[in-house]
C-alpha cells in the first residue's frame, strides 16, 4: 500500500515517538543529562505540543508512526524566535526526504506563527542531521540562544524565516 502522511500530533502517538527518540539517542549515545533525553516532554509530546504557538508533525506510514517534528518558543528568547524540536527518524524513514518535508512543513508553520528566526541544537556526532540543517539554510552559531537547559548539546545552529 505504502501510505504516507503527515500530520498533526495525537495523543496516541506518544509511546510511538518516546520509543523512536530514545532509541536513536541511545543509539548515537547521547548524555542523558543535559540534553533532550532529559526533555520531561518525550514521554508526552502530544501535552508538550499542545501549547500556543507549538507545533508537531507526525510523520506516518501505513499506519505506523514513523518520527516527526516540531516547533515552540524557543525558552528565554525574544517571542520572534521558535526552535525546532525533536526531529527523529526511525531508521527505516530515513534517506527517503522525510526529514526535509518535516523541516519544511516546521519552518512554515514558524512563519505562519510570527517567528522570523529558527534556533536548533544538536549533537555533534549527528552528521547526517547537520547536513540535512545546512542543505536548507541554518548557520552554525558562536554561542548557544536561549535557555533550553541542553548545556550537553555543543551544536547550535539558526535560519532567518
Amino acid at each position: 500500500m505504502n501510505s504516507t502522511i503527515y500530520r498533526a500530533i495525537q495523543a496516541e502517538d506518544n509511546p510511538y515517538l518516546a520509543r523512536i527518540i530514545t532509541s536513536i539517542l541511545e543509539e548515537m549515545e547521547v548524555s542523558k543529562k543535559g540534553t533532550g533525553f532529559a526533555d520531561l516532554s518525550i514521554q508526552n509530546m502530544y501535552a508538550a505540543f499542545s501549547k500556543t504557538r507549538t507545533f508537531y508533525f507526525v510523520l506516518e506510514q501505513d499506519g505506523i508512526v514513523l518520527g516527526g517534528s516540531g516547533i515552540a518558543p524557543l525558552s528565554g528568547a525574544s517571542e520572534d524566535v521558535c526552535e525546532l524540536q525533536k526531529m527523529y527518524l526511525d531508521p527505516a524513514a530515513q534517506g527517503r526526504g522525510h526529514g526535509k518535508k518535516l523541516l519544511h512543513f516546521c519552518l512554515d508553520k514558524a512563519r505562519e506563527f510570527g517567528y522570523i528566526i529558527c534556533y536548533l541544537e544538536t549533537m555533534s556526532n549527528m552528521k547526517t542531521a547537520q547536513k540535512l540543517y545546512l542543505k536548507n539554510g541554518f548557520t552554525y552559531l558562536t554561542e548557544r540562544m536561549g535557555n533550553t537547559g541542553h548545556f550537553a548539546c555543543p551544536v547550535w545552529m539558526h535560519k532567518k524565516l
